[in-house]
């Protein structure tokens, strides 16, 4: 009787894309097809057998490499497949292969390498002064703040931290009746988001201003307050991803339990409200301990189609009768 056994073969190590040098990547790569498939496998792979995260704009290595490849040669994001045997100049080559490494290498949010992000079906300009827009409020913006506001829009809106001013500019333009205020502590977002103002032509009904909470709006009363404001606790700043150590730490920490921004603002929130006015306010992973912090408030957390929780909604009045 004979005896056999199954052929072992050796493993091969993994494939780097980032191997080659630049000069033959931007050499061989010429076609707009070659490229995307590049760039997916290289971000796939990641650096030194770290994996990048997605979730600054996308969720997938896939996704990520197509805007890079489209966000780079300036084409439509909804370009299909009449582009891909386009053949690519060296100079575009050489920007896509150094895109692609400084996302990996540096591990950089895309958004800011292209200095552009999407938010509400609308394209904001970026940079690591402000939070790349990745709220789900964008979905109450496109409603129209329908189930607060069915018959007629909010005529005044404060977006509070408003970082690159995406939440109160697309409001604007979802409520073309609206003045909108943008506030926010940074100097350096404001500048940002007055570039967006310019660049979506609102500044006749959007206006921004700095301030601290609502130190910088004493006597203004708002029929609805948009925040997203700082909500990350000690423990998740310290151990998030890479890509997020670009982003301003002032936008994203908020104390030991991610509530020191929201108990002021749920404080001082009422008397900037008007009668029948509305909070609506981003927490994201701290919802927990908010209603654990403020069991008697009666936190309406809104659900999304697309994703998204710890979004919650108060009234004017529900504020005044607890604080």
């Amino acid at each position: 009787m004979s005896s056999s056994s199954a052929t072992v073969y050796p493993l091969l190590p993994p494939l780097d894309p980032l191997a080659a040098p630049d000069s033959e990547l931007i050499a061989t790569l010429t076609r707009l097809r070659d490229m995307l498939r590049w760039c997916a496998s290289a971000l796939e792979h990641g650096c030194n057998g770290r994996p990048l995260y997605f979730g600054h704009g996308t969720d997938s290595a896939w996704d990520e490499a197509v805007a890079l490849v489209l966000g780079a040669l300036h084409l439509p994001a909804s370009s299909g497949s009449e582009v891909l045997d386009s053949q690519l100049l060296e100079s575009e080559r050489a920007r896509i292969v150094a895109l692609t490494r400084t996302r990996i290498e540096q591990r950089v949010p895309l958004p800011y390498l292209l200095g552009e992000a999407w938010f509400a079906g609308l394209l904001f300009k970026v940079d690591e002064r402000v939070l790349i827009p990745r709220s789900p409020i964008a979905e109450l913006i496109e409603s129209g703040f329908e189930h607060w506001f069915p018959e007629r829009d909010p005529a005044t809106v404060l977006d509070l931290c408003s970082g690159s001013g995406c939440i109160g500019i697309a409001t604007a333009l979802a409520l073309p009746t609206a003045s909108v205020m943008l506030a926010d502590i940074s100097e350096d977002a404001l500048a940002v988001a007055r570039e967006n103002i310019t660049r979506f032509d609102v500044g006749n009904r959007v206006k921004a201003v700095r301030s601290d909470i609502f130190d910088g709006l004493e006597g203004q009363r708002f029929e609805l307050i948009v925040c997203n404001p700082p909500y990350v606790d000690r423990r998740d700043l310290a151990n998030m991803p890479a890509e997020f150590r670009h982003e301003p730490a002032l936008a994203l920490g908020s104390g030991d339990d991610g509530l020191d921004f929201t108990r002021q603002l749920l404080e001082q929130a009422a008397q900037h409200l008007s009668e029948e006015g509305v909070l609506i306010v981003e927490v994201g992973n701290s919802e927990r301990q908010l209603i654990d912090a403020f069991p008697e408030l009666p936190f309406m957390w809104l659900d999304f189609e697309h994703g998204g929780h710890g979004v919650f909604a108060l009234s004017a009045k529900d504020l005044r009768s607890a604080f």
